[in-house]
């Protein structure tokens, strides 16, 4: 593999995104930063969501998915993750004509405003620091994925420690998004999903070509092999298609509707019906676009197999000198193939740009959004009328590189951590992190209730993911049934709940 040919491959991508940057930065102000002055065209926001959406995790971990040691109880089941997909495209109509135009009625800029004006400013610093935890931890175990795979198979060749490898990706992304902000992020997720994209493509045509099959003969080799079942019935499984359905809809009206990230380049669009046009296109197409990733998945498991991989010992790879399965089944299966010399080079490089592509439009928005977040909801910065715009702008770039130095810290501790299917991972942290999201906005929009105590909501929204985790683990250490994706909804429950026994009704504020 000619490392040399892959890495210049990498610095000439990174300068096209630097120029793009350059060019959308321009006469940028803190608006800019936040909301791109609203003026975003909705088919470039909903295009580029997808990539923001995806990420290196579907890019790597969803076609590792589709291999199934048959007998076990694993994380990999066939196309059994798009009993998921089809519970987010539902979640998206709820963002789409339930939270939308209640963003858009009150002219947000965070969305955690709402929550401050429905019950009061604890509501809405809380609502800010569950969403800076979730996001900073969701998008960073992104990082990690994409970064280490960039590290094993290419990087530890040369001679490149991984602290630094993680660092120079972070510099890119800081170095293209602290001047323009979501001005600059509008235009740069279109092209990387562009690539990203194009990558899926041209991977799945190769292997179709090697494999010598047509799209309807892969199809029904991989289902052969029992690599397309799409509904568990087991109900006491994490997989269970209702469970993974149920659960699915609610991460995207958590993860989405109710992260600033993902919200902020909707409501960086002109009007609500355009917006809400970004929305529905951008859930519709993610249908296709996951569904040929499980393909892919599926193809890749034949390849390798071709290529002389085997099942041994509830491992899947290719024997080393000594004999042994190098284990490549999840998240190893894609990078491994792509960069170990079982696709050509041109290959490698396409496989590279996508991952690539897919890298940084889940980072710099998260980092954008984080730090918007920090700026309006924590510090306040747009209700300081003291502050000159100057001032303002230098606190954010700080706050900007802050949260870069978090990420940095965060992606080494995921490096120790070493987890090998960190699509799974991701939605574990979601159902905790995101569960007081959706226990607090869902009280706040279908009840009438007031929470007038100080430190209330923040207790509640604290002790509702601790309960949580001890009926996961009672249900997974004393029952036969295992808590999956709807952790979640058990979550944000626990939350309205909590709230609720809080609360007064206006009845009773009168009496």
């Amino acid at each position: 593999m000619n490392s040399n040919i892959i890495l210049f491959s990498v610095i000439i991508y990174f300068l096209g995104l630097l120029y793009i940057a350059y060019r959308t930065s321009k006469n940028s102000d803190n608006q800019s930063f936040f909301i791109g002055n609203r003026k975003s065209k909705w088919w470039l926001v909903a295009f580029g969501m997808i990539g923001t959406s995806l990420s290196g995790v579907t890019f790597i971990s969803v076609p590792g998915t589709v291999g199934k040691i048959m007998g076990t109880d694993g994380a990999f089941g066939a196309f059994e993750y798009y009993m998921m997909v089809l519970g987010f495209f539902f979640g998206y109509f709820i963002v789409a004509f339930v939270l939308l135009p209640l963003y858009y009625k009150m002219n947000l800029t965070s969305i955690y405003t709402y929550l401050g004006r429905r019950f009061n400013v604890e509501a809405h610093k809380t609502g800010s620091i569950f969403f800076i935890i979730s996001r900073g931890i969701g998008a960073t175990a992104r990082l990690y994925l994409v970064i280490n795979v960039l590290q094993i198979f290419l990087l530890d060749a040369i001679g490149i420690p991984f602290w630094l490898t993680t660092l120079i990706m972070l510099l890119m992304i800081v170095l293209y998004t602290y001047e323009g902000g979501v001005k600059t992020i509008v235009v740069t997720d279109t092209l990387q999903t562009t690539f990203m994209l194009l990558s899926l493509v041209v991977c799945i045509i190769y292997v179709l070509s090697q494999l010598d099959l047509s799209f309807g003969a892969a199809f029904t080799k991989i289902s052969d092999i029992g690599y397309t079942n799409l509904v568990n019935t087991d109900v006491n499984s994490k997989d269970f298609f209702l469970k993974s359905f149920l659960g699915g809809m609610f991460i995207t009206i958590a993860m989405t509707g109710l992260d600033q990230e993902m919200m902020q380049k909707n409501i960086s669009v002109d009007n609500l019906y355009n917006s809400k046009k970004n929305m529905l296109t951008f859930a519709s197409t993610l249908l296709i676009v996951n569904l040929a990733f499980l393909f892919l998945g599926g193809l890749l498991y034949l390849y390798a197999m071709q290529q002389g991989a085997v099942y041994e010992n509830g491992m899947f790879g290719f024997r080393n000198e000594a004999g042994v399965v190098q284990n490549i089944i999840g998240d190893d299966l894609f990078p491994a193939l792509s960069l170990e010399g079982y696709f050509p080079l041109f290959i490698a490089v396409i496989f590279i740009i996508g991952l690539i592509s897919a890298l940084f439009p889940s980072a710099d928005g998260a980092l954008t959004s984080l730090t918007s977040s920090f700026c309006v909801d924590l510090l306040k910065m747009n209700e300081n009328e003291k502050m000159t715009e100057k001032e303002k702008k230098k606190l954010r770039i700080w706050v900007h590189l802050g949260f870069t130095l978090v990420f940095f810290l965060l992606i080494l501790f995921f490096k120790a951590l070493n987890d090998k299917s960190i699509v799974y991972l991701i939605m574990g942290i979601a159902g905790y992190t995101y569960g007081p999201l959706l226990g607090l906005f869902a009280f706040g929009i279908l009840t009438k209730r007031t929470i007038s105590l100080k430190y209330t909501i923040l207790s509640v929204a604290l002790i509702a993911p601790v309960i949580t985790y001890f009926i996961n683990e009672y249900f997974k250490n004393y029952s036969d049934y295992k808590i999956g994706v709807e952790l979640i909804i058990l979550n944000g429950l626990i939350t309205f709940i909590g709230l609720w026994l809080i609360s007064k009704s206006k009845k009773q504020l009168i009496e």
